[in-house]
């Protein structure tokens, strides 16, 4: 699939006419699904944020790399205009359980080894996946962004502190930071999955 993302780039920046056609089709409606279910279902908001997202991405396009896959890559474009939005209107983002959407498992399915021809094994990953994915995009500044390209882009330190703006040392500690908070907001999400549970199973006969 990268490679494929890779060749649409590659047309994309020679200015092949057919080829944004073919990008803004296949990546607008993700992305907006994307977008809309963490702006609470506005979908005006999605929209003008999906805009801005691809036009940034365009800007940026000679940095891609075909290291992820291309919709991964563009998440994090649109997980940063999002973030401005929020900050822009005064709003407040709504940590919300309910993203099941296959878009959003996308973007982290290369986070789990578990087994995809397993259907119950499939049920964990996109549980995981999703959780996963609620912890990444509230975590503050950068550090969703650090943990997808270290983890999930495979980017070096070095790559990182590139992409930061940082030196390697102050990079290194911003993935310390960022490991930190996602365990103590996976933790936190998990522990309230359960009480979900608890509550939505009601009390036990004795």
């Amino acid at each position: 699939m990268a490679q494929s993302d890779l060749a649409l780039a590659r047309r994309l920046l020679a200015g092949e006419e057919a080829a944004f056609e073919e990008f803004f089709a296949a990546y607008f409606p993700r992305l907006y699904r994307f977008a809309r279910v963490r702006l609470g279902g506005d979908e005006d908001a999605a929209e003008d944020v999906v805009q801005t997202t691809l036009i940034r991405a365009l800007d940026k396009l000679h940095t891609y790399r075909g290291e992820a896959e291309l919709f991964t890559w563009l998440c994090t474009f649109c997980r940063r205009e999002i973030a401005t939005w929020f900050e822009r209107t005064g709003r407040t983002a709504d940590v919300s359980l309910a993203d099941d959407r296959p878009e959003t498992r996308a973007v982290l399915d290369a986070i789990t080894a578990l087994s995809r021809d397993d259907p119950e094994s499939e049920l964990h990953r996109r549980e995981l996946s999703r959780l996963v994915q609620t912890v990444l995009d509230h975590l503050p500044g950068r550090y969703g962004d650090a943990l997808e390209w270290k983890y999930i882009e495979g980017l070096s330190v070095q790559e990182i502190s590139g992409r930061l703006g940082l030196g390697y040392k102050a990079a290194e500690s911003l993935l310390t930071r960022a490991r930190q908070a996602f365990r103590e907001g996976f933790a936190l999400v998990v522990a309230g999955q359960l009480d979900r549970a608890r509550f939505e199973s009601g009390p036990r006969e004795g």
